[in-house]
């Protein structure tokens, strides 16, 4: 399925604490597996899921700094947790809290990626959303895309660098409310 470029709407859909959103993809980011709750989240059928990329619920206003940080996590073996906005695909968007980890089949090989989705903490998206908005405003900065994103991640790179912390412990201080959630 290529899906046409969709205008966010500006509406966001929620789901409930209790729920989990869960996919699961091939080394390349490919759905293999949507639960319920990402279907009716995303608003699209298991069909329209299954074999294509995951970030066809790529939210136009998500850094793609962020992503990078993010695969070059994944791919090394480790896991990882972010703040990620993503677009249904109606154009709404929803905020999840997102915990993204390697699968390994029978023999130890590394076959694909697992992610658990959770609400976000309302208290730590003002601080992620103007994180992401001073990344994304340099990634646009820049008329060649890879240079933007290079230019914001060096950003990312260095905010958590003079507030001494790594992402890790950057979301996971937002998550705990500490002292680190006004550092960065």
């Amino acid at each position: 399925m290529s899906r046409p470029t969709i205008p966010p709407t500006g509406r966001e859909v929620v789901f409930d604490e209790s729920e989990i959103i869960v996919s699961k993809t091939d080394l390349r980011g490919i759905i293999l597996y949507a639960n319920d709750v990402f279907q009716r989240v995303a608003g699209y059928t298991e069909a329209e899921l299954l074999g294509q990329p995951h970030n066809v619920i790529r939210h136009p206003d998500m850094p793609r700094c962020v992503f990078k940080l993010l695969w070059d996590t994944i791919e090394a073996g480790e896991e990882i947790f972010a703040y990620v906005i993503n677009q249904a695909k109606n154009g709404d968007h929803y905020w999840v809290y997102a915990h993204v980890t390697p699968s390994y089949d029978e023999s130890g090989q590394h076959v694909g990626y697992h992610s658990n989705r959770r609400v976000p903490n309302a208290d730590a998206l003002p601080k992620v959303k103007a994180l992401y908005a001073q990344l994304l405003a340099e990634e646009k900065r820049h008329a060649n895309a890879q240079q933007g994103m290079d230019a914001a991640f060096q950003m990312l790179c260095n905010q958590l660098k003079s507030a001494n912390v790594d992402y890790g412990q950057f979301v996971f201080s937002l998550s705990e409310h500490t002292r680190l959630a006004t550092s960065v």
